[in-house]
């Protein structure tokens, strides 16, 4: 089965909410005892606060990324006419199949379908793999729109024109 992208059925949210938690731990982007395993374990939460994608192939759910529009609650730095992408997730044992730049893509033509100017995104610092995809893909560094929700996260934001 070739790799299929779309909108999450609620069947799924529990498996998306593991897959997100298992992608951020065991590459080392956040500690297992965090407080935000929490916000990445909760799937319905984000199907609720905006649009919840999936990458699917014979296993199953293998990817998921977060398509925020403005005036969600998930909406952390964009700006009018911005789109913005969150809790890019793929499965650690699908990594490195080119699953995270598909599900990228599928939301800068989202975006783009829907008249947005641009995308942005905020990276964790350790996400040293997501930085170099994003890179390739366009994307480039909004060092004014950094920025830390607790102490100990520093996130760092990047932005595609695509107009």
């Amino acid at each position: 089965m070739p790799l299929t992208i779309r909108p999450a059925h609620a069947d799924e949210l529990d498996a998306v909410g593991r897959l997100t938690v298992d992608a951020y731990v065991s590459g080392g982007v956040i500690d297992p005892g965090s407080p935000y395993l929490s916000f990445l374990s909760d799937a319905v939460a984000r199907a609720r606060g905006a649009q919840l994608w999936v990458a699917l192939d014979e296993r199953g759910v293998v990817g998921t990324v977060t398509f925020v529009e403005p005036g969600s609650p998930m909406a952390e730095v964009a700006r009018p006419g911005e789109a913005e992408i969150r809790t890019l997730a793929v499965d650690p044992a699908s990594a490195g199949r080119g699953i995270g730049e598909a599900l990228t893509r599928r939301m800068l033509d989202l975006a783009v379908e829907r008249g947005f100017d641009a995308v942005v995104l905020c990276s964790s610092t350790t996400m040293r793999a997501a930085h170099r995809l994003y890179e390739r893909l366009g994307f480039v560094r909004c060092p004014e729109r950094d920025w830390s929700p607790r102490e100990d996260v520093d996130l760092i934001a990047y932005s595609l024109r695509l107009t």
